[in-house]
Parts: structure tokens; C-alpha cells; sequence
């Protein structure tokens, strides 16, 4: 049995919280009932708290107004994206310069150039393909385009590296629940697998959470490893907390289910808590 927890026990036991943002924070276009609350009282407490989001469609600067929108007063410099990680695989892949087809939005362009990219047509020849959302671009007609692109170049024997920032496959959504761009990706990945069978090679990698960069980033800002993680998905949220050995916790209000038997152990959480609210 996994044990509950209160916001207001893990105030008291950590010097820092984690939070992310979908699920948690909010159910686009709305904050999570109590989550504007919880945030006002760790900012009046001076409770360093940050959001570490698999989201590559925004800048910090942008999701910190929108933030602002909904009564979370979380300022960029708290924010943690998964689209901040380009700059670092940029780097190690030698792609200052790189040509650069982004399917996602403005913003998701601008991460790429921020790491060093030039942005490509659709059309164009290009180094790396990046899906950085599953919006911003006619959807169809842009995938259609990019995968008959990508198909040309391979045929060429050309390798273009192929980059997700969001691994995240669904993410909650009003009361509902919509896709993210792994989902984008993993449509990708399928039609690479039909055509090039011999080529298993041809995947994705991918850059957000669960993978420890963005946790050790939050952790190196809070200046300490007494920090919890609070997240609403085991396979990202709960799995990168424990990989780099802080204590994590699943929250009710997201895409978790209430049947958490069957969670491998790697993405068991230290404790479950039913909400942010501070009354609970």
C-alpha cells in the first residue's frame, strides 16, 4: 500500500517542491481546483518550488504569463522545459548550424534556434527534424509533407538525426484528454518501421522527462537533494524522480489511474496524494 500525503506534510519535510505542470498545475484552459492556492501559500512561506514540464511548445517566459492567467503566480525562472534540453544535445551532436524542420509552434522553433538550429521548410533538405508539439502546423498536410521528405532522404542514405523533447503520449486536457507530441512521434517511427524494416536505427531520441537533465537542473537551482517531485504520470514523472533518487509522489488529478498495482517498481511512488489542496 502506498501512503498518502498532504501538500502541507511535504512543506514541512522538504526544502524544496517540484511540481509538474499538466496535470498538476493545470487542465489547459484552467488551473487544477487548489493549485493557485497551494502556489500562493509556498510563495508566501518563500517555499522554492519549480515546475519541470515535458512541454517543448512554449518558452518559460510565455508559460509563466499564461501561468499568470490562471492565478499561478510562477515566474519563467522557476520554469524547467524540455525544450531548454536542445541546447545540451545540440551541443554533443555538433548541430550549431544545423537545418532544421520543427513541427510545433513558434515558440518551439525558437528553442531550436536558441540551441544553434536554423529552421528549415518542410520541403528543404535538412539535418534534423525536430517535433517539438502536435500543434502549431496543419497537421496532416505538414506530416505528410516531412515523412514524404524524410522518406527522400533516407533513401539517399542520408541519416538526419531525428529529436523529441516531449516523450509525453497523452496529457490531460479541460475534462478531457488530448495528444502530445510522442504520440506525433511514435506515428512517425511507425510509417520509418512499415518502410524501412532493416532499419531499427531509425527512432526518435527522445529528451524530457523521465531522464535525469531536467531533474538534476531543478536540483542544482534549489541548492539541495531534499526536494520531492510531484507529478501525475509513473512513467515520467514518478520513473525520473526515482532514477535520480529524490522522493516522488503521484497526484490524482492528472492521467495516473487509481489502480497503481501493476506499476513496475521504478515507477512505484514514494507516497500518493489525492490533490494540491491545501484542506486535504
Amino acid at each position: 500500500m502506498i501512503p498518502q500525503v498532504t501538500l502541507g506534510e511535504l512543506i514541512e519535510r522538504f526544502d524544496a517542491i517540484l511540481f509538474d505542470s499538466d496535470g498538476v498545475l493545470t487542465r489547459w484552459p484552467s488551473a487544477v481546483p487548489g493549485a493557485p492556492e497551494a502556489v500562493a501559500r509556498l510563495n508566501q512561506l518563500q517555499k522554492p518550488c519549480f515546475v519541470l514540464t515535458n512541454d517543448a511548445s512554449a518558452l518559460p517566459e510565455t508559460r509563466a504569463a499564461r501561468y499568470a492567467a490562471l492565478g499561478l503566480d510562477i515566474d519563467a525562472g522557476r520554469i524547467i522545459t524540455s525544450g531548454m534540453l536542445l541546447a545540451g544535445y545540440f551541443a554533443e551532436s555538433s548541430l550549431a548550424g544545423a537545418r532544421c524542420i520543427v513541427l510545433g509552434t513558434e515558440d518551439s522553433a525558437e528553442y531550436v534556434r536558441l540551441a544553434g538550429g536554423r529552421i528549415a521548410p518542410f520541403e528543404s533538405d535538412f539535418d534534423a527534424l525536430v517535433i517539438g508539439d502536435q500543434q502549431g502546423y496543419p497537421f496532416l498536410d505538414a506530416a505528410d509533407e516531412v515523412l514524404s521528405n524524410l522518406f527522400r532522404k533516407i533513401d539517399r542514405d542520408e541519416a538526419p538525426h531525428l529529436v523529441l523533447p516531449n516523450p509525453d503520449l497523452i496529457y490531460p486536457l479541460g475534462d478531457g484528454y488530448g495528444f502530445a507530441s510522442g504520440a506525433v512521434a511514435q506515428m512517425f517511427e511507425a510509417a520509418l518501421a512499415l518502410r524501412y524494416p532493416d532499419r531499427p536505427q531509425l527512432r526518435f531520441t527522445r529528451l524530457g522527462k523521465p531522464h535525469p537533465a531536467m531533474f538534476e537542473e531543478a536540483i542544482r537551482r534549489c541548492g539541495t537533494r531534499n526536494v520531492v517531485m510531484v507529478g501525475d504520470t509513473p512513467a515520467s514523472d514518478i520513473r525520473g524522480a526515482n532514477r535520480v533518487g529524490i522522493t516522488s509522489v503521484l497526484v490524482d488529478t492528472g492521467v495516473s489511474t487509481s489502480d497503481l498495482s501493476n506499476l513496475a517498481p521504478e515507477e512505484t511512488p514514494s507516497y500518493r496524494m489525492q490533490s494540491l489542496s491545501l484542506s486535504l
